[in-house]
């Protein structure tokens, strides 16, 4: 069976949710996550499943076609615009960078209920 490469970008209260859908699906090989907060309990998870971890974002942006979505739960437009133009200097018209808005869609999907964030409150 063919599996989905994703990366994760942030594995905080939005992104542990999501994190554990993705590693209990089967058609799903996690590549990495990248975090700031490397303590966090999302990151524990990663590394206890054997996800390579990092608190740099573009490591996962360099590993280009071996990603096929990259999701950004950060809520930061300067994560966001720094994967995009990353990408397109080393030009990777391959890979994906999936929205907050939709991965939050897809968990409220999956929950049965809109999934909150506290983005608004945090800067990065």
């Amino acid at each position: 069976m063919e599996k989905i490469r994703i990366a994760m970008v942030g594995a905080g209260e939005t992104g542990t949710p999501l994190l554990k859908q993705l590693l209990a699906a089967p058609f799903v090989e996690l590549v990495g996550v990248a975090e700031l907060n490397l303590a966090l309990p999302g990151i524990a998870i990663a590394r206890a499943a054997g996800v390579p971890v990092t608190d740099n974002f573009i490591e996962l942006a360099e590993q280009g076609e071996r990603i096929d979505i990259i999701i950004d739960l950060t809520g930061s437009r300067k994560v966001r615009e720094d994967l995009r133009r990353f990408m397109q200097f080393a030009g990777n018209s391959h890979t994906v960078i999936m929205h907050e808005r939709i991965a939050l869609l897809m968990m409220s999907l999956s929950a049965g209920a809109l999934v909150a964030t506290r983005h608004e409150s945090l800067s990065y």
